[in-house]
């Protein structure tokens, strides 16, 4: 056995059966990075590159049962939440993990890559209860939105919005920049409570390939965070591994096709401003 074993993280989060988001692409993360990847999962989907065909969440209950057989007999270091399913999940497992000592990171899934709707309107509702738990919240430009009110914020105008969401929950967001107008990078903001703590950039990729960014991103957050990395390190570990996937994506399906997180073995840092 290992002097030093890996960070136990556990993921809460939907199945991908085309492998390029949710669970999968957890497990593949949380395992290149040096974790070990317990999961719980909240529902199953039928999707491949061009979309979701069909969603079966599996009952609140259940999924808090698989919550408790991890937590309570191998532990955790670190969680992270993905695609709920339901408003009661939403519920439940802001209930059990409020106690839960360690970092938690929420990405607010609601759509998927390919547009696919992932979270209706009463389980986003649900998200309040996770945000006020949570160490951090990943959501990108069209998440922020919904989850601030403000729609079609400007790229001058996301620090704002990432601040009214941090205060509100008294969280801090990481305001993704990939859906944002800009051709030739991508800016991602950290925001706390008290104000701006850094943002990072780096070119943008073109590649249709980019199933599973926002999956991939948070669990290697998680993990850096369950490696016990300060969180703006962490967040510098998570999009250089991210941004490597990418660029070594298979080249799989005909639509959005999935990152390549197995490929990764060496990680270009981002530019911090």
């Amino acid at each position: 056995m290992s002097d030093t074993p890996p960070p136990r993280i556990l993921s809460i989060a939907g199945s991908d059966s085309s492998g390029g988001a949710g669970i999968q692409a957890d497990i593949k993360t949380i395992t290149m990075l040096g974790g070990y990847a317990m999961t719980a999962i909240t529902a199953v989907t039928a999707q491949d590159t061009l979309g979701v065909r069909g969603v079966e969440a599996l009952s609140p209950g259940f999924v808090l049962e698989q919550v408790e057989c991890c937590l309570a007999d191998i532990g955790a270091d670190a969680i992270k939440i993905g695609m709920l399913g339901s408003p009661e999940t939403a519920r439940l497992l802001a209930e059990r993990l409020d106690t839960f000592a360690g970092p938690i990171v929420f990405d607010p899934v609601m759509v998927a890559t390919s547009g696919s709707v992932l979270a209706d309107e009463e389980t986003i509702a649900g998200f309040a209860g996770l945000m006020e738990i949570a160490t951090v919240v990943t959501p990108n430009l069209p998440e922020l939105e919904v989850l601030t009110g403000r729609k079609g914020i400007p790229d001058d105008a996301v620090f704002d919005a990432a601040k009214a969401l941090a205060d509100r929950h008294g969280v801090q967001v990481l305001a993704k920049g990939g859906h944002a107008g800009d051709e030739t990078q991508v800016v991602d903001r950290i925001v706390s409570p008290t104000g701006k703590l850094a943002s990072f950039a780096h070119a943008r990729i073109d590649t249709t390939h980019t199933h599973g960014t926002g999956c991939t991103l948070s669990s290697a957050l998680a993990t850096m965070l369950g490696h016990r990395q300060p969180l703006v390190n962490a967040i510098r570990i998570a999009r250089a591994f991210t941004y490597a996937a990418i660029e070594n994506a298979p080249g799989y399906g005909s639509g959005s096709g999935p990152l390549g997180q197995q490929a990764v073995r060496r990680l270009k840092p981002a530019e911090d401003s």
